[in-house]
């Protein structure tokens, strides 16, 4: 069942993606509904960086400049499970809409931590009339969930190493032949993507890698591939790190998010490319953390009923390479807004990069997350 949601989600997101072109859009002024007895001021937590940056410009900016609400940018979005249940066991619950990918989503709603969301009475339409729910569709992957984007992991790589004598990296798992490719590489510090990854590089089928990760020897295989590279990887937190690693040339490849890519590549003019092969899809949007006083609750949803309607969403995209979560945001993109390139090719979901994908299992990771976690950390400190 959830493999065949995920295919649908999938090719639901490539169609949007080849669907881009150019509309007319409406002004924030238009859309932003009346908000009385709603708080003044709000915390919003994302991941920082280029994908901080193109919310600001789509959603907080226009958002403030026709409301007055002070908008305070918290950059913890990769400590929201952990920090959120601090604050629930606090009584002190200090952010007001919270940034997560779908799987810490789950995590918190089944947790009691995130607020429930009626899709067709907590957001906006589609311009012609077709409910939220409908707009969404199956993106749509938890209660709590308000989904933004489609985006992936991947790698990025320098294009003048000089020590890969003109070899190009043409699948995944040359991020472990450090033969063909030498140098230093950059993982993001946390099982997800890497433990895939591993096994598939390690003979496992694709089909078969999630089976396989339900069993403590499954596990171990992982770490055991992680293992030939331990010593030259540099871990990172934050998705703007592998790029500046990139551009300082202190590695030669490494994962990050293909937003922060694009913008190292086609705004920085760095000299890196991308690695598709392998790309792992996900999802990520917003909650609105359970616990909140009446007045910060009806502005929180204020918000997100404005930030995720379809023109919003289409704007993000003028920003940034991903794709918008709305089947109505789609033929609303077209160019970037500053750098006036067509934004299609750069997508993860365009046919041209989305041949050889692996379609990230957020069901099963809210499910063991936890776990594979502190047997990562561990792996991680010996």
């Amino acid at each position: 069942m959830i493999i065949m949601r995920q295919k649908h989600t999938l090719a639901a997101a490539i169609a949007m993606a080849t669907t881009l072109g150019v509309s007319a859009a409406s002004s924030a002024a238009d859309v932003i509904e009346a908000c009385e007895d709603c708080a003044d001021s709000m915390t919003i937590v994302s991941w920082g960086g280029a994908y901080s940056t193109s919310q600001l410009r789509a959603y907080h900016e226009p958002y403030s400049a026709e409301t007055g609400v002070e908008i305070v940018n918290d950059e913890s979005s990769a400590e929201a499970v952990a920090k959120l249940r601090a604050m629930n066991e606090a009584g002190n619950v200090t952010w007001d809409v919270v940034d997560v990918v779908a799987a810490d989503a789950i995590r918190l709603c089944d947790e009691g931590l995130a607020l429930e969301i009626d899709p067709d009475t907590d957001l906006a339409a589609a311009p012609d009339g077709t409910p939220a729910s409908e707009d969404f569709g199956d993106l749509l992957v938890s209660d709590c969930f308000i989904p933004q984007i489609v985006y992936s992991t991947t790698f990025g790589y320098r294009t003048d190493n000089e020590d890969w004598a003109d070899a190009t990296p043409t699948d995944v798992c040359a991020i472990f032949d450090t033969e063909t490719f030498p140098g230093q590489r950059s993982l993001e510090k946390r099982p997800i993507a890497n433990v895939e990854w591993a096994l598939m590089c390690d003979g496992v089928a694709i089909e078969e890698v999630y089976d396989m990760l339900e069993t403590d020897a499954g596990v171990e295989r992982a770490f055991a591939k992680l293992d030939t590279i331990k010593d030259d990887t540099i871990w990172w937190s934050a998705g703007a790190e592998t790029p500046q690693l990139l551009a300082d040339g202190e590695v030669a490849i490494g994962s990050t998010y293909n937003g922060r890519l694009f913008s190292a590549i086609e705004e920085q003019d760095q000299p890196i490319a991308i690695l598709w092969d392998a790309q792992m899809f996900d999802l990520d949007g917003w909650i609105i953390p359970a616990g909140l006083s009446p007045e910060r609750e009806a502005r929180a949803k204020n918000y997100i009923k404005f930030a995720t309607d379809t023109q919003r969403l289409a704007d993000q995209a003028k920003y940034i390479s991903y794709g918008p979560a709305r089947a109505s945001s789609a033929p609303l993109v077209g160019q970037h807004a500053d750098l006036g390139i067509d934004m299609a090719p750069h997508m993860p979901t365009d046919p041209a990069n989305a041949q050889n994908t692996f379609l990230y299992n957020y069901e099963w990771w809210a499910d063991n997350r936890d776990d594979i976690d502190a047997k990562f950390q561990a792996w991680l400190a010996n």
